[in-house]
């Protein structure tokens, strides 16, 4: 089990009481009214069960990836993303202008425009 999991697996096999989510909130800062606070256990309560059935999961033989777009072959990116770089991109398409400039349009009703740039009063001195 990982190191922050273990830390934390008191709260995976019990759920939430009311004392814990006042303990939570003052830790928090913040401050929770009666039917708040059973709302946030009931919240919180269901999360934790959805970890749990997730720990539940053999991922026995996964590979961890950095990134989601590690799983995609390279034939498949290659396809969308022309421009990744070794199997690696942050987008699945190329970025090109695909909308009309209405920037004249939109400036029309603007009180200042100067050079294509919307002009604003000055407010930090």
């Amino acid at each position: 089990m990982p190191l922050l999991a273990e830390g934390f697996a008191f709260l995976l096999t019990m759920s939430l009481t009311s004392a814990d989510i006042q303990r939570l909130a003052q830790l928090s800062r913040l401050s929770f009214d009666p039917p708040d606070n059973q709302r946030m256990r009931e919240g919180l309560n269901n999360f934790f069960a959805i970890v749990e059935q997730m720990r539940e999961v053999d991922t026995s033989g996964v590979m961890p990836m950095a990134h989601p777009i590690d799983a995609m072959p390279l034939e498949t990116l290659a396809s969308h993303a022309p421009s990744a770089a070794h199997g690696m991109a942050l987008r699945l398409r190329d970025d090109v202008v695909s909308e009309p400039n209405h920037r004249e349009v939109n400036q029309r009703s603007a009180p200042a425009v100067e050079q294509g740039l919307f002009l604003v009063p000055k407010v930090i001195e």
